[in-house]
């Protein structure tokens, strides 16, 4: 049976954690990645949501970003791999001191948003964040964009690897993510999420925007949490893989055979 873990980015925008939106996306999932205090977060949102993902019983991963909440993590900066280092170090390390406090462990460590997408073409950028998490904790698993430098940069660095796909994202023909620029960057339809999200469990591929097929083959299939409708595309996501007999397993309980190691 195929194994793999739905991921979704929470912790980001209060007002869902305060109207009971992040709480909905929850019974679809089977990790979360928190924002630490960098785009996003504050510990407030960091414990209701670590709280949260403990009562369904969730992995707890740490999101950290550019520290830049003006544009949301979402805007690239040029700043050096020994500031990128310290600052995902010290986003870490906060998430992990709010998690202990709850009784919790942080098992996995997901860049967001333009550091992500950076570092999937840059190994400066990605060493830099392999080297900060490296000082808070080796022996977590880090996650990066199926197919990209990022993970061979972080395999390298020691770390277990998991690849990770979307099932609400559109690709461009090279792998990459179509920008949030473009209106089409994001896939709304929940049935469409739910197909595309299938297509990366089955057979490892995605189309991209220009009709190309492309290889992402994944072991965790993120959904965004900020995304209008997310609980609806994450239940329709859930359900579409649970149908075709695909077992929905949280990165620390998938083996070694199943990372990308």
């Amino acid at each position: 049976m195929k194994r793999i873990d739905l991921n979704c980015d929470m912790g980001e925008v209060p007002e869902a954690i305060t109207d009971g939106t992040q709480e909905l996306l929850l019974p679809s999932l089977t990790s979360v990645n928190i924002a630490c205090a960098g785009h996003a977060g504050d510990f407030q949102n960091m414990k209701v949501t670590i709280e949260q993902a403990l009562r369904w019983g969730l992995d707890v991963g740490a999101h950290p970003g550019y520290p830049d909440r003006a544009n949301f993590g979402r805007l690239e900066l040029k700043l050096p791999p020994e500031i990128i280092a310290d600052s995902v170090f010290e986003q870490v390390r906060v998430l992990a001191e709010v998690a202990a406090g709850c009784g919790a462990c942080v098992t996995h460590v997901k860049p967001h948003g333009a550091l992500y997408n950076q570092a999937a073409a840059n190994r400066a950028v990605a060493q830099a964040i392999a080297n900060g998490v490296a000082r808070w904790n080796r022996d977590v698993a880090l996650v990066g964009l199926a197919g990209s430098l990022m993970l061979k940069v972080f395999r390298e660095a020691g770390f277990r690897v998991f690849a990770e796909a979307f099932a609400d994202r559109r690709y461009e023909a090279d792998g990459t993510l179509r920008s949030r620029r473009f209106g089409d960057a994001l896939i709304r339809d929940p049935a469409e999420a739910g197909e595309q999200a299938l297509r990366i469990a089955e057979q490892g591929t995605v189309v991209s925007c220009g009709g190309t097929e492309i290889v992402a083959n994944a072991q965790t299939i993120c959904i965004h949490g900020d995304t209008p409708g997310a609980p609806t595309i994450a239940a329709a996501v859930a359900k579409t893989l649970r149908q075709a007999g695909v077992d929905l397993t949280a990165l620390s309980r998938l083996s070694r055979d199943d990372s990308n190691s």
